[in-house]
């Protein structure tokens, strides 16, 4: 144990500067995290002092894997009560950081999956290094690509982000940059640096950049690009599954492996979730559809079968229900997105 905080904020030259403090669980968000950071961005909201926020974290390792999965596990198997907490707390931040007025630069230097997805994504500066790790997980254990993914995914190019959401793949720095996950590349060594320049002119985030940012060289996902539109732009999973096994080429059987392993019911909530993100205008009314989904998807069995199978025992063997695709309807469907109790609704800041 330490008494460390699991967030460090300060002001730091004019940069309100929020550091993930949690390196042991890879800086996964609690939801006393979550408060204390949604606590220093509106105190630094109208503070003249404050030019430019920056998010980062401690440590060699990182960025943010994501959220308290076996809190999340441990309150659906029961009422579910603090799981609901976590995810309205998490999505508040979230919106903020979207409609914040100044501007915000994450530096998502090491595993920047799930809940640290949430964090990066609605900054304006996105910086990715040789360290970096992407992905939304969360089709292999029956969770659902939340935090904002129903907006942010389907706006990349193309079918890459239903592709990211339904095998939640891994993707490094330059991969990032093509897809536009981020909005820079510079070498870790150089990230130091960089927050001191920033530092020294809060108010030229582009002039702080500018002496650090570099090449990231050709993206491993290029070549794959077209294939990707190609079978993730079928209209329906069941249809992306059907084309994957037809087809004769590697990338394509082993992207249906991938698949194969994944929670159907995951699988369709997060093709439904992303046909309807692209078509929303405002944020704040996709976190309304992702916590009617989170707030349910939580006490499903899948999400409880996958924390045991994924991260319990280890196993990796995870028993679904429904076991296949076809057998998730769209009764089942229509269930997890329906609206909550009025009383019970998501709601901004």
């Amino acid at each position: 144990m330490t008494d460390e905080p699991e967030v460090l904020t300060r002001i730091e030259g004019g940069v309100g500067r929020v550091t993930l403090n949690r390196p042991r669980a890879l800086h996964a968000l609690t939801t006393d995290m979550c408060r204390l950071i949604t606590e220093a961005l509106l105190a630094w909201r109208d503070d003249e002092a404050v030019r430019c926020v920056l998010i980062d974290h401690s440590g060699e390792r990182g960025f943010c894997a994501g959220g308290d999965i076996r809190m999340l596990a441990e309150s659906g198997a029961g009422d579910g009560r603090e799981a609901r907490e976590f995810f309205h707390t998490e999505y508040r931040l979230n919106h903020l950081l979207f409609e914040y007025p100044k501007p915000v630069v994450a530096v998502m230097d090491g595993v920047t999956m799930g809940g640290g997805v949430g964090l990066s994504m609605p900054a304006s500066v996105r910086i990715a290094t040789e360290r970096t790790t992407f992905a939304m997980p969360e089709t292999g254990i029956g969770l659902f690509p939340d935090v904002g993914g129903g907006w942010f995914l389907p706006r990349l190019p193309g079918k890459a982000g239903l592709w990211l959401a339904l095998t939640g793949a891994r993707i490094k720095g330059a991969d990032c940059l093509r897809l536009g996950i981020a909005t820079h590349y510079m070498p870790s060594e150089h990230v130091e640096g960089f927050k001191a320049a920033l530092a020294e002119h809060p108010d030229s985030i582009p002039g702080a950049l500018a002496h650090f940012v570099r090449d990231a060289g050709p993206a491993p996902i290029e070549p794959h690009l077209e294939d990707i539109d190609r079978f993730f732009g079928r209209p329906s999973v069941e249809a992306i599954l059907e084309d994957l096994e037809q087809d004769p080429g590697e990338w394509a059987r082993s992207t249906s492996v991938s698949l194969g392993t994944k929670s159907p019911q995951t699988l369709k909530v997060a093709f439904r979730q992303l046909a309807h993100g692209a078509q929303l205008s405002d944020f704040a009314d996709n976190m309304v559809m992702e916590y009617r989904i989170g707030a349910r998807v939580v006490q499903r069995p899948d999400f409880l079968e996958g924390v045991r199978a994924v991260i319990v025992d280890k196993d990796n063997t995870p028993r679904w229900n429904p076991e296949t695709v076809e057998a998730v309807g769209d009764d089942l469907l229509d269930e997890i997105f329906a609206p909550l109790p009025a009383d019970q609704e998501w709601s901004p800041l």
